[in-house]
């Protein structure tokens, strides 16, 4: 049976930088990673990555914390992390804990404290500073997606001015009766997104002077079905109506386009509509948002945790530079064909 100096040997490199290469360690250059990986498979060679935990102290696994598996969102962080980590040679073990408090404690201690995972990433989870401490005293990164996380690195977008550049956009155009669409009571926890995008769809109103009507503010779960049934009632008003809406999300945005359509208005020349997400519907409906790339943020997320294991072999000399602490993820605010100028019945509703 083929051994690592067997794989060294052929592939015309050092036993350290072949361990290092199949160890998906990232301090080993492109070319020497190939050769490493060509070499141990025309040897057969399987590295033993529970003797490499023993050496190394690592199990070659991150934790993925998620809310829920089943969401767009959630999903396309999924898929970033995963295509990070499976190339970086680490595992990833994903954990959906839902709105169930214990199944996060148990995540966060049990796991954890056992040694059963070298980091995670807590995606819009709002953990506590005891959580936080017990963390970082087992010497485990954090990285959290979402929000800051006091004591861990952070990757977040800015919510509630990107949420004010969406209605600015609206305002700009000429609109003066906008609506928006947030998210219900049991959505607005941990990071309190829907709060936060629904301050920035108010502080645009109130810096341009415009009235900000209760009734024009209403609530679905951020789903397309949710958000259908929600405008409905927004729009099938007894006497006006708004001529744009700000949704706080792109499934909530397509679902206002669906239910206009059912009164027979047009998008966008009776009603303009802006989402916030990037999500891959936004294409199709021609909907005007802001592109926050999950799984870029899911993959950054995943380099950043690499980095910080890296970096928590200072002791040994290695020389790693630790990320910035709280890194804001770029976003592109894509307009397409759901906005416009206002209608010239100024959104009044026909007999």
């Amino acid at each position: 049976m083929a051994g690592i100096k067997d794989v060294a040997d052929k592939a015309g490199l050092s036993i350290a930088t072949v361990s290092r290469a199949l160890s998906g360690k990232s301090n080993v250059s492109a070319k020497s990673r190939k050769l490493a990986l060509e070499a141990a498979g025309e040897l057969g060679f399987v590295p033993s990555y529970h003797a490499a935990s023993l050496a190394s102290g690592r199990n070659h696994n991150i934790g993925l914390v998620v809310p829920s598996i089943h969401r767009w969102y959630f999903s396309s962080v999924l898929e970033g992390v995963s295509e990070t980590l499976l190339d970086a040679g680490y595992d990833l073990t994903l954990y959906n804990v839902g709105d169930q408090p214990e199944r996060r404690h148990s995540v966060l201690n049990d796991f954890l404290l056992r040694k059963r995972l070298d980091a995670v990433i807590a995606v819009a989870l709002v953990l506590s500073d005891a959580e936080i401490q017990q963390l970082l005293a087992v010497h485990r990164p954090i990285v959290g997606i979402g929000g800051a996380l006091p004591g861990a690195s952070t990757i977040r977008i800015d919510d509630e001015r990107l949420a004010r550049m969406a209605t600015d956009h609206l305002i700009r155009l000429g609109h003066i009766r906008i609506g928006h669409v947030t998210g219900d009571a049991a959505l607005n926890q941990d990071f309190k997104l829907p709060g936060i995008r629904q301050a920035g769809y108010q502080k645009a109103m109130a810096a341009a002077g415009l009235e900000i009507r209760p009734e024009w503010q209403i609530t679905a779960d951020f789903t397309v079905q949710g958000a259908y049934s929600a405008a409905r009632q927004l729009l099938g008003g007894a006497t006006e109506r708004p001529t744009a809406v700000f949704a706080a999300s792109d499934e909530m945005a397509v679902g206002t386009i669906l239910a206009a359509r059912d009164f027979g208005l047009q998008v966008p020349q009776d009603l303009s509509v802006v989402g916030m997400d990037g999500h891959e519907l936004g294409e199709t409906f021609g909907l005007t948002t802001v592109d926050q790339d999950p799984r870029g943020q899911g993959a950054v997320a995943a380099a950043t945790a690499l980095q910080l294991l890296e970096a928590g072999a200072k002791d040994s000399g290695s020389g790693s530079t630790r990320p910035e602490a709280d890194q804001e993820f770029p976003t592109e605010f894509v307009i397409r064909t759901s906005t416009a100028v206002p209608p010239a019945d100024d959104g009044r509703q026909r007999p």
